[in-house]
């Protein structure tokens, strides 16, 4: 390759950065704008979403699962002999919270945070009166407004962290669809309460038959504003679609259609979300 091509290369690519980096400094500032009203507002959502709105399912070990699943968002928590088929998120909200001056639990303040010390669902059933669970108990729900700011703080890494497992091709048209979402209370709804759902799409171990189902494959999943100008609606047809695909090429034990439609109503939840914003304007 002669010179002059290469450097014509470069300047592509750094045009290409450069409109990317902007990008990304735009939502963390829309995201950073948001008031603490809504934050919560948000937050109340997806504790619906996880929790039916029931402070007594702010710990759940639901049946046919291998870790216990903490607060607003069921943030996952492995035990030590856990087999981690998903991204465990709750010590990384522990983090969050100590670094955010919370108090944390004496039991669970250690250096690494500790795995989940109970190992089944079993284990845990035969475990209400142990004093740790009563305490992380107590600290969930003094903590139900720092977990929504955490859900919401996630998203102003979410954007660099997809863009860094998406082809090149794809990295402007995934840019585009996230700062179209990101722009309306609605559209920050829906991008925080997928990615506390279903994550990122980039873990290298979340996929069944090299198909993610994360925020990544919603976005690239998407038409482009000129075929499909409602963003938020759009999102949700994605997102069903790239569920329906989870769904089938899972492993037959897992049985996943029988949470499928529970997870179409959740993103189905987006819209209605979006409808309901626009009555009130």
């Amino acid at each position: 390759m002669d010179k002059r091509r290469l450097f014509v290369k470069v300047l592509i690519f750094l045009g290409v950065f450069l409109v990317l980096a902007g990008s990304i400094t735009k939502v963390n500032a829309i995201i950073g704008q948001l008031s603490q009203q809504e934050i919560q507002q948000i937050g109340e959502r997806i504790f619906e979403n996880e929790c039916a709105s029931k402070d007594e399912n702010l710990i759940a070990w639901n049946e046919g699962e291998d870790f216990l699943s903490l607060g607003i968002g069921h943030f996952i928590w492995y035990p030590a002999n856990g087999k981690e088929l998903f991204q465990g998120s709750f010590v990384k909200f522990l983090e969050y919270a100590k670094d955010s001056g919370k108090n944390i639990p004496l039991w669970l303040n250690k250096k690494p945070f500790p795995a989940c010390p109970w190992v089944s669902r079993d284990n845990f059933l035969s475990a209400q009166s142990d004093s740790r669970l009563i305490e992380l108990k107590d600290f969930l729900l003094k903590t139900k407004p720092m977990q929504a700011a955490f859900i919401v703080k996630r998203l102003e890494n979410a954007l660099p962290l997809i863009l860094k497992h998406a082809s090149e091709g794809s990295r402007e048209r995934i840019t585009s669809q996230f700062n179209r979402l990101a722009s309306t209370p609605s559209g920050v709804y829906a991008l925080a309460d997928y990615v506390n759902f279903k994550g990122l799409g980039i873990a290298p171990f979340e996929n069944y038959r090299d198909k993610g189902w994360g925020l990544l494959q919603v976005l690239g999943g998407m038409e482009d504003e000129n075929k499909a100008t409602d963003a938020v609606r759009e999102f949700a047809r994605s997102a069903d679609n790239v569920l329906r695909e989870r769904v089938k090429n899972s492993p037959l034990g897992r049985n996943e259609q029988k949470w499928l439609p529970g997870w179409q109503k959740r993103v189905n939840s987006y819209i209605k979300q979006e409808e309901k914003l626009c009555l009130q304007e």
